[in-house]
């Protein structure tokens, strides 16, 4: 016979299964993503040199950029309100932020088009290229962030593989070619392959003339969200920008070969942040008493890690490192510590982020990234008109050490107003 105490570990060692299966998917689908990313960056900069490497990442760049505003107007709405919704709603749901992010896409598009024009040249045809395939580059990724809401990351990992496996011919038919232009086209082409086995994957079709009508429904998050994500993005260039106008530009690069020892680390953290919202949102839904701790759980326990891998940084001989970095090794080295201390406080703060946007409090949120990107660029640029690299180094981790308490400090009263006055998130009209 089972006794009642069986009954009830039962559901919930299934339930915690479930957790982990998920979050391993989001690590999959990160670690496919990185991987993928990684060798693109490579291929290309063997094959053009350094001068047409640099074109080819100006547009990489603005597709990072552009990625932030299709995110915070499409898909983080979507995590938020849509996240282990019943079936109908997250198909209705799905349907209109994808086409959303198609929006978006042809809107910037344009905008690219006449940028392109106007600069001509090599740099003008790879922003000429850019605008043809944002629209694909920006629907794939919307898929990815559907199925983690949906709880389905498998599907996200196998759409990712697609766009891989999509990436080999094309990027050696780029090379034969031999211009960026031509490796614009490919890497975008081979995304918009990945975005259309997407709607095969979900049985879902875009809707674009439902993107203004998702818009107005979402604005009270997604407009926040938007200048969240932008900011963020943007606080990062003008640190560098103006870190290397302080210090010189082997400054940056000292601060950039020390991010890269870190990068199995933050791949993780960046897998992990796939899937944080959506789960928040879960434990919003079914135990909301308990969010608070699922919160200092993830926040605690990626800080926690983040210092492990900075202390096993530390322990690296010298000759190994020179081996991995070269002759950056000894001017990144001296960073390890900041530059750990660092992410150790930006882990933190990620797990109140999580909780406050499964929350829907954008306004709390959009203040504490805000408040988080001021200090972000003067830790940065102060320290380095102080004390050099290093001082930038550890003026940015005292920025994010900050950066965080706010976050902790604006979730506690959120869930404490929740308790009080719990307001539905999901919406399907």
């Amino acid at each position: 016979m089972t006794t009642g105490e069986e009954k009830t570990a039962a559901p919930a060692r299934s339930a915690k299964r479930a957790l982990v299966g998920r979050l391993s998917w989001g690590l999959a689908d990160q670690a496919a993503s990185s991987i993928s990313n990684f060798a693109v960056g490579v291929y290309v900069a063997r094959s053009l040199g350094v001068t047409a490497f640099g074109v080819f990442s100006l547009a990489w760049v603005t597709y990072g950029v552009i990625l932030n505003v299709s995110r915070g107007l499409a898909t983080d709405p979507l995590v938020v309100r849509f996240s282990g919704v019943p079936d109908a709603s997250w198909r209705g749901a799905v349907a209109r932020s994808a086409g959303t992010a198609l929006g978006v896409g042809a809107a910037v598009g344009v905008l690219c088009l006449v940028a392109g024009a106007g600069l001509g040249g090599r740099v003008g045809s790879a922003f000429t290229a850019l605008a043809l395939m944002l629209p694909g580059l920006l629907l794939q990724d919307a898929w990815r962030f559907a199925f983690f809401a949906a709880g389905t990351g498998r599907k996200a990992f196998v759409n990712d593989v697609v766009w891989a496996v999509a990436l080999v011919p094309a990027m050696v038919a780029a090379a034969r070619v031999g211009s960026v232009a031509a490796f614009v086209l490919a890497w975008g082409a081979s995304a918009t392959v990945a975005a259309g086995y997407g709607c095969l994957q979900s049985g879902i079709l875009p809707r674009t003339a439902e993107a203004r009508g998702w818009l107005r429904e979402q604005r009270d998050l997604g407009y926040r969200y938007l200048v969240e994500n932008v900011s963020l993005s943007g606080a990062s260039q003008l640190r560098a920008y103006g870190l290397g106008a302080i210090a010189g530009v082997g400054a940056v690069g000292a601060v950039r070969g020390a991010e890269l020892l870190m990068g199995p680390f933050l791949a993780v953290l960046m897998g992990l942040s796939l899937v944080t919202v959506p789960e928040a949102a879960r434990v919003l839904r079914q135990a909301p008493r308990r969010l608070g701790r699922f919160c200092l759980f993830l926040g605690g326990g990626q800080a926690a890690a983040a210092l492990l891998w900075g202390g096993a940084l530390l322990l690296i001989p010298g000759r190994l490192g020179e081996l991995v970095l070269g002759g950056v090794w000894h001017s990144a080295s001296r960073l390890v510590v900041p530059i750990t201390l660092g992410v150790a406080g930006a882990g933190l703060g990620t797990g109140a982020a999580a909780g406050l946007r499964a929350l829907g409090a954008a306004r709390r949120s959009l203040r504490c990234q805000l408040f988080a990107s001021v200090c972000y660029v003067g830790g940065g640029l102060g320290g380095a008109a102080a004390a050099g690299t290093v001082g930038s180094a550890w003026g940015v981790a005292a920025a994010t050490v900050s950066g965080s308490a706010v976050w902790w400090l604006q979730l506690r009263p959120a869930l404490r107003e929740h308790h009080h006055d719990p307001i539905p998130e999901v919406r399907t009209s």
